[in-house]
């Protein structure tokens, strides 16, 4: 775990902090590389920077919380200059997914998501709920400050919110993931895992280019990932299927063409909700059910080897019956008193 003794030193601390916002700074760039202007504001189907924000709060703890701060005043000065508004816009970026790792640890949360309750947490908790702090005080402030129409309220809130969902739903997994693996990781089933790979790069760029709307595809190679490699299959899967969306959106192209803004906006965010959710509820279902079998069958297990103790000898002989004939060394009464 990262935290240990040099991390608590006041050296170690800065460049904790600096690495988080170094982090939070690049997924930004990143996840504006691809927007899309709603009502005049610019959004992004997927912000990974909220994703990065809980999983390093999850995995470094709450102290970690300056480098969000710093990480997110850098992607805003990095699109407009410093205004007092801003600070509001950094708040809430920063408070949303401190909320989210808080509600989380009340919850019980485990970051290998092993339980169907984990993934569920994940989702209303971390995603649903805590990112309504980020895009109501986002774009409450635009309003208030006459950068944004009354009117457009609620077609941009729910652009914001939605982009900042998804970046908790899908990037935030896959780095507890990536912190939980053991590495170098496992060999096994190496094949199966290659030609998923395989089918999956080929189908989902034909299912999201063309013309037809093909978008269902791609669900059955999340369930196949979620069947034989768990989380870190659909995960996976999700991602790679979320960013060609993404691209093809933006570009117009696809299944999104000759549709309005907010229609693509709609219909991308719908696609790409549903989808984690499929990968994220159905891989923790499927982790669940496994670890209950391995406790079952450990507990036969266990009992076998209990009842072949007891059969080969270990027991102490059975005690001989009044009736047998035996002799009995012991003196019998000879009359009664």
């Amino acid at each position: 775990m990262v935290g240990s003794e040099s991390l608590r030193r006041p050296g170690g601390y800065i460049v904790q902090v600096l690495a988080v916002a170094a982090c939070y700074y690049a997924a930004g760039r990143l996840g504006l590389l691809r927007e899309l202007s709603v009502d005049g504001a610019v959004v992004t189907p997927i912000y990974p920077p909220t994703g990065v924000a809980v999983a390093a709060l999850l995995i470094l703890g709450l102290r970690c919380w300056p480098g969000i701060a710093l990480g997110s005043l850098l992607v805003v000065l990095s699109l407009t200059s410093f205004r007092p508004d801003v600070l509001v816009i950094l708040f809430g970026s920063t408070a949303a997914p401190v909320c989210a790792a808080v509600l989380l640890r009340r919850a019980g949360f485990r970051s290998d998501l092993s339980r169907l309750r984990d993934g569920v947490a994940l989702v209303f908790l971390a995603a649903l709920a805590a990112m309504l702090i980020s895009s109501t005080l986002g774009v409450g402030v635009l309003v208030l400050t006459d950068r944004l129409a009354w009117h457009s309220f609620w077609s941009v809130w729910l652009a914001w919110w939605v982009g900042d969902a998804m970046g908790v739903l899908i990037v935030t997994p896959l780095l507890l993931l990536l912190h939980e693996a053991r590495w170098p990781p496992p060999l096994g089933r190496w094949k199966e895992a290659t030609s998923l790979a395989v089918i999956t790069c080929c189908l989902v760029p034909l299912a999201v280019y063309t013309s037809i709307s093909l978008l269902f595809l791609v669900y059955p190679l999340v369930i196949w990932a979620a069947l034989r490699f768990q989380l870190v299959g659909s995960v996976l899967c999700a991602l790679l299927t979320s960013v060609v969306a993404t691209v093809a959106a933006t570009d117009g192209a696809g299944s999104f063409s000759g549709l309005g803004r907010i229609e693509v906006m709609v219909k991308l965010q719908a696609f790409n909700g549903a989808l984690a959710l499929t990968a994220l509820l159905l891989s923790a279902v499927i982790i669940e059910q496994r670890n209950t079998r391995n406790s079952v069958e450990k507990a036969c297990q266990e009992l076998v080897e209990v009842l072949e103790h007891l059969t080969a000898g270990d027991a102490p002989p059975p005690r001989a019956h009044p009736d047998a004939d035996e002799t009995d060394d012991r003196p019998w009464p000879t009359g009664t008193s």
